[in-house]
């Protein structure tokens, strides 16, 4: 039978973000770190109102070392500013601290996080959400949606309806803009992405009223 993993034990007594972070620069809770270049942490203001939460790292993540700034990040950067909010007022992070993937010749592809990594990642998760004075988190796509909303959440009927959770009473999932640009067909994805954009429209009205 195999070990139980859990970052838990990596967590430090301080639970304030630099202390988090810092500390989950040497997480050994799954297996995940010894492919990864680093962890990759979540980034912004402790006093941030809107959390985002995504899936994992992705291949440019974890060379620089921080959430959402390639392909997918540039989309949320675009979502964001289109739909009222301001992304360095928000906190970003993942549901996974390392990068998952498998070799495709010279490539690094990205490969879904299992639900064990999950559930040893999630101490950092818990962690980060405790830290940030956050009004309103948003889930970024199926993954970051079912870990927190529960594994019978279904990203494609329940988008945009907020959800309480015990950590946050205004909690709702949208698309994760890897997925708006994975779909091959140019008028779903703008559909996707419109969908999108109207979800974070909705978080920001939340936040504002």
């Amino acid at each position: 039978m195999p070990l139980q993993m859990s970052a838990s034990e990596f967590l430090p007594a301080k639970r304030d973000l630099s202390s988090l972070r810092k500390a989950a620069e040497g997480c050994r809770g799954c297996e995940l770190y010894k492919r990864a270049t680093q962890t990759v942490f979540g980034e912004g203001r402790r006093s941030a109102a809107f959390m985002l939460v995504g899936e994992q790292p992705g291949d440019q993540e974890d060379i620089e070392g921080r959430p959402f700034v390639g392909p997918a990040g540039r989309l949320l950067d675009e979502v964001l500013l289109e739909s009222g909010v301001d992304r360095d007022l928000t906190y970003v992070t993942n549901a996974v601290k390392h990068y998952k993937w498998e070799p495709r010749g010279k490539r690094r592809l990205h490969k879904k996080p299992s639900s064990r990594e999950l559930s040893a990642c999630r101490p950092w998760l818990d962690a980060e959400i405790a830290a940030v004075r956050r009004a309103v988190i948003v889930c970024l796509g199926a993954t970051a949606a079912q870990q927190l909303l529960g594994r019978g959440f279904r990203i494609t009927q329940q988008h945009g309806q907020w959800q309480s959770i015990e950590s946050c009473e205004s909690c709702m999932a949208t698309w994760h803009p890897s997925a708006v640009l994975r779909v091959p067909d140019s008028s779903a994805r703008q559909q996707m992405r419109s969908e999108l954009v109207a979800d974070l429209a909705k978080a920001a009205k939340r936040l504002r009223s």
